[in-house]
């Protein structure tokens, strides 16, 4: 039996990289998907890849910094396929890579509305789900950023480190209730953000790759390989936590 049979998971920012590859591997291990992203013509096509895949998917366009529409997004998924076992929080972006002193406030609302408050919304609302279903599995998606700083990307920083403490937090609100909440924080992994950061600090992407003890930068599989087992029974004794895929990164 496939190890999310009869399962539901809802993947925020589902319709490009981490998020993508995510929604087709619960997908893979018959889990019914629900894929939420500001792009509609992208987060159909991970509908399409889902359905490929042997499962079935519904696609909704969400912007995660606006509670109505992160509150229609759960209501519409409950209405489809009855419950939410799983919710992988992926919807982030980065903002401009400069000095702190050069950043716009416009940047600051952006990064923090996307990355915070985006996850901050999500998780108050799949919590009250799951605490009427009795029970589930939360995952947020931080950074090596959440970890350990990065000149040029305080802002970003700023976000990730704030998420880690909002899924610790949430954690212990919700640990005798059947819902476990953790986190994964990957380094570079092989997306169009990665591409970003690389432009913006100015290097090439095999001198970024360098950076990673192991000589490589991660790909998108391998934080879907992270997500699913931390929705797994296998990770049941597992709550609070940040699991770090950086290839060495934060070891040095």
């Amino acid at each position: 039996m496939k190890s999310f049979q009869g399962k539901t998971a809802l993947i925020t920012g589902g319709s490009s990289g981490i998020g993508r590859v995510t929604a087709i591997a619960f997908a893979r291990e018959g889990a019914k998907v629900v894929v939420a992203s500001r792009r509609e013509e992208e987060g159909k096509e991970t509908i399409r890849l889902i359905e490929q895949a042997g499962s079935k998917g519904i696609f909704l366009k969400t912007d995660v910094t606006k509670e109505s529409e992160v509150e229609a997004l759960i209501d519409k998924a409950q209405a489809v396929f009855g419950r939410i076992d799983c919710a992988f929080n992926n919807a982030g972006v980065l903002g401009p890579i400069s000095p702190l002193v050069e950043q716009k406030i416009e940047d600051y609302e952006s990064i923090i509305n996307t990355n915070l408050k985006g996850v901050f919304l999500c998780m108050k609302h799949e919590i009250a789900h799951m605490l009427k279903i009795g029970g589930g599995a939360i995952v947020n998606n931080s950074s090596v950023g959440g970890l350990v700083g990065f000149p040029g990307g305080a802002i970003y920083v700023a976000s990730k480190h704030a998420v880690l403490g909002l899924t610790k937090t949430a954690a212990l609100e919700v640990a005798k209730s059947g819902i476990r909440i953790n986190a994964v924080s990957p380094a570079g992994i092989e997306t169009d953000m990665a591409d970003l950061a690389i432009k913006g600090v100015g290097i090439t992407k095999e001198q970024f790759a360098a950076m990673h003890p192991v000589g490589r930068m991660g790909t998108p599989e391998e934080i879907a390989g992270a997500v699913l087992y931390l929705c797994s029974d296998g990770a049941s004794f597992i709550t609070g936590q940040s699991l770090t895929l950086d290839g060495g990164y934060t070891a040095q």
